[in-house]
């Protein structure tokens, strides 16, 4: 009697959560779920493995990328160690490009800078201007902002002796300049800001190791005026992300949108 009674009443109880749960999805096909699967591994390796995204954060590339310009870095574009090198159809860097890079005293920050020798140039600064190869260079990209000279800064190499350089800088200027010229290594890319007057570059702290060479950046895809002290902070502060909610429509560069980034031929 007791068993026939309980047993009546289990019957009528209404299914529990993940009774209802499993009829629903009952019908779900394993393929489903399957092909789901694969298309987020696939969204999560190309935003590791294809492409990047990186905000501007200093003034160094002012001329050609501000500060609070968000962009998209192809990963792909310049050929890794190995046969995949090889076989596919990568490249190496090119003087000119624009170049993402691990910074060389801290591998854990990237920096963005423009590649100015490759393996085997001879280069100097003469009054601001480039000399590559013997020969003075037109760079319009260019922009000095600062109007009080700088014997090193401006005449690189000279006067290098005069300047508390940083290590790797000081064994740059030891090994590899000569009659008065940076011969740039094999392995390595001399890189300067477009901003010569304000940027912290291979002339302050040396040559960046090829293998160091992320990518080159592709295209602004929104570029918001924000203080370089937002976007360097690496955690996102709640007075950054108001600012942004707060003035997203009046402090975006609009004409900045989804504009092209293309690196301009050295030779």
């Amino acid at each position: 009697m007791n068993d026939v009674g309980t047993q009546t009443q289990t019957e009528t109880n209404p299914p529990g959560v993940w009774a209802r749960l499993s009829e629903l999805t009952a019908d779900v096909q394993r393929g489903f779920v399957a092909e789901w699967a694969v298309t987020i591994v696939l969204l999560l390796f190309g935003t590791t493995a294809l492409v990047q995204a990186f905000v501007i954060p200093s003034a160094s590339m002012v001329g050609t990328l501000l500060i609070g310009d968000h962009v998209l870095v192809d990963k792909l574009v310049y050929s890794p160690a190995g046969i995949w090198g090889k076989v596919l159809p990568y490249r190496e860097p090119r003087r000119g490009d624009i170049i993402v890079f691990r910074y060389p005293l801290n591998i854990s920050m990237d920096y963005v800078k423009r590649a100015i020798g490759v393996p085997g140039d001879h280069i100097r600064l003469v009054d601001k201007q480039l000399m590559l190869n013997g020969h003075l260079v037109n760079e319009p990209y260019t922009v000095h902002s600062q109007p009080y000279p700088d014997a090193y800064r401006d005449n690189f190499p000279a006067n290098a002796h005069a300047m508390p350089l940083r290590p790797r800088a000081a064994e740059m200027i030891e090994k590899y300049v000569v009659n008065d010229e940076l011969v740039v290594p094999p392995g390595y890319i001399f890189a300067m800001g477009d901003n010569r007057d304000d940027s912290d570059d291979s002339r302050y702290w040396g040559l960046v190791p090829r293998e160091n060479i992320v990518g080159s950046p592709v295209v602004i895809y929104w570029s918001f005026e924000a203080p370089s002290a937002d976007l360097t902070n690496g955690n996102i502060g709640l007075d950054h992300i108001m600012d942004v909610v707060m003035h997203f429509f009046t402090r975006t560069r609009w004409t900045r949108t989804f504009r092209l980034t293309r690196g301009y031929p050295l030779k």
